[in-house]
């Protein structure tokens, strides 16, 4: 197995790992354990290959460098929560129901995002 298939599998299985949106840099510190010497430029690589085969996707986040989760993950609907002590997104299941009232009169909604701003669990205890 070459060194870019030991990257690549390495950066995969951090992200199937997962259970919440990850930064290139969380998944280079995920990942380095199993491949010494991996690097960041390998990452944004390797993560630019996996979305355009379609195996992860982009959270964007306003102001924000993108997170990567997987593409399975993203096709079901569910919004992001974004905690602004640790500065890692995780996954918030459901939606909130309304959300056509919101809308102008004559408007059509076809999609939203919805991101929630706080603290997570683990910092709250911590603070």
């Amino acid at each position: 197995m070459n060194r870019a298939t030991k990257q690549r599998d390495a950066i995969r299985s951090c992200l199937e790992r997962a259970a919440r949106p990850l930064s290139p840099q969380e998944i280079l510190n995920e990942a380095s354990p199993e491949v010494p010497g991996l690097g960041l430029a390998t990452v944004y690589r390797t993560l630019r290959m996996l979305t355009e085969e379609g195996f992860i996707t982009a959270v964007e986040l306003p102001g924000e460098p993108a997170r990567y989760e997987l593409a399975s993950v993203a096709h079901s609907h569910h919004h992001h929560f974004h905690c602004e002590t640790c500065d890692r997104v995780f996954d918030v299941e459901g939606c909130p129901s309304g959300i056509q009232q919101l809308l102008p009169r004559g408007f059509t909604l076809r999609r939203h995002e919805i991101t929630l701003h706080g603290m997570c669990k683990q910092c709250a205890k911590a603070s």
